[in-house]
């Protein structure tokens, strides 16, 4: 049993004007950084295995919260959102409502114009799960918004269809437990922010 926990970058611009970040590689903003500089580390994590999605607003939160070099894996990237990369989900929603309610209500097999689904992104962190499933000690993954829900959906069954289980503000940690075979059960969240 390998205890593992999903991190959310901090804010980038495109966060602070609501716009998709996707794979789109934003930077934090002056603002993330001072935020993720305020988080509080537990001190179980000193001795963790540090991952990062290879996004740079993922690699400059890891580097912010330890000293220990945080290894890539690109399976922890976002979802791709494709077209929808740099709009505003309101202004996709105002343009085309009736389309867009249509697609976001297909929950995990939901899937934004030339992007990847939220079922297609639970596949691909399966995988590591798996790989991590016999990890010895903790493993810190900074990440995504989009690779959290999905690895809540793997956790709890969500599909998507409703509010998630377990509602996580920036600096909130969703605490996952992989078993053999990469099967994951969800653990108490918790907060780095101070």
């Amino acid at each position: 049993m390998t205890p593992l926990f999903l991190v959310r970058h901090g804010p980038t611009a495109w966060n602070e004007d609501g716009r998709i970040q996707g794979h789109a590689d934003i930077e934090l903003s002056p603002n993330g950084r001072r935020e993720v500089a305020s988080w509080q580390v537990p001190p179980a994590w000193a001795t963790a295995r540090w991952l990062a999605s290879p996004l740079r607003r993922a690699r400059q939160t890891a580097a912010l919260l330890t000293d220990q070099p945080a290894a890539i894996d690109p399976r922890l990237i976002e979802m791709d959102w494709g077209a929808w990369e740099g709009q505003r989900l309101a202004d996709l929603r105002a343009e085309a409502p009736d389309a867009t309610a249509a697609n976001e209500a297909r929950g995990l097999d939901f899937r934004p114009s030339g992007g990847e689904s939220p079922r297609e992104v639970t596949a691909r962190i399966q995988g590591l799960f798996a790989t991590l499933a016999d990890a010895p000690g903790p493993v810190v993954a900074v990440t995504h918004k989009g690779v959290i829900r999905a690895a809540l959906a793997l956790a709890t069954g969500w599909r998507m269809h409703e509010k998630a289980p377990v509602r996580l503000d920036r600096g909130d940690v969703l605490a996952l437990t992989i078993a053999a075979g990469g099967r994951v059960t969800l653990g108490t969240p918790l907060s780095l922010a101070a």
